[in-house]
């Protein structure tokens, strides 16, 4: 089966666009109020052609049956403040009626062997095309910016290693990882604080502008 990957990855890219809009405008509508955003930034990408097929070898995944087996083709990364804002989303985009949460795994009660945390979701999200409506699946990932640092640093790894690290590059990985989860735990406990002192900031840039 030969694939047009243009024609087959265009809805996937008007997903993740549609999709960073939506998360975005989410953000600012609760700035916009003065209250805390539960959102910090909001990416997104696609699958890379080659990334795909090498997933698809890896996997074994046949081309008929790539828009059902493989969940992150479009793949969008929303990144918080505090652990408790990642649920705070997670209750957001479940009360959402523009997507359907098929799936879900907590890493960060459940973390990986390597340490990696984060909270996936598998959505069903419907573009409409100039033939119709198309339902495809997207992959939600939602992780704190200190999760955030400490995913991005593995992926980059990875490409070295191809995930089998040598033990002392593994320990530190597993340490780095709790020490960005203490991290975590200690801004939450300051969380009120800091909040406040952003209502101010922004309070004060607003009296700046007018």
């Amino acid at each position: 089966m030969d694939i047009d990957w243009d024609t087959f990855l265009w809805p996937y890219n008007e997903a993740v666009r549609e999709l960073k809009v939506k998360f975005r405008s989410l953000r600012q509508g609760f700035l916009t109020r003065g209250e805390h955003s539960p959102i910090e930034f909001v990416i997104g990408r696609v699958k890379t052609v080659d990334s795909i097929k090498e997933k698809m070898t890896r996997r074994v995944i046949s081309p008929d049956v790539i828009e059902t087996d493989m969940q992150d083709i479009a793949g969008i990364r929303i990144v918080t403040q505090f652990v408790d804002d990642i649920y705070k989303v997670v209750d957001l985009i479940h009360a959402r009626d523009d997507m359907e949460v098929v799936e879900e795994r907590d890493y960060i009660q459940n973390a990986k062997p390597s340490g990696y945390r984060s909270y996936h979701m598998v959505i069903n999200y419907t573009v409409y095309l100039p033939e119709g409506p198309k339902t495809l699946i997207a992959e939600i990932q939602i992780r704190t910016l200190a999760m955030n640092f400490w995913a991005t640093v593995e992926h980059t790894l990875n490409y070295k290693y191809k995930g089998v690290y040598p033990d002392d590059i593994s320990k530190r990985l597993k340490s780095t990882a709790e020490a960005a989860y203490k991290l975590d735990e200690e801004m939450s406990s300051i969380k009120d604080e800091v909040q406040e002192a952003q209502k101010i900031f922004t309070k004060n840039k607003g009296k700046e502008k007018s």
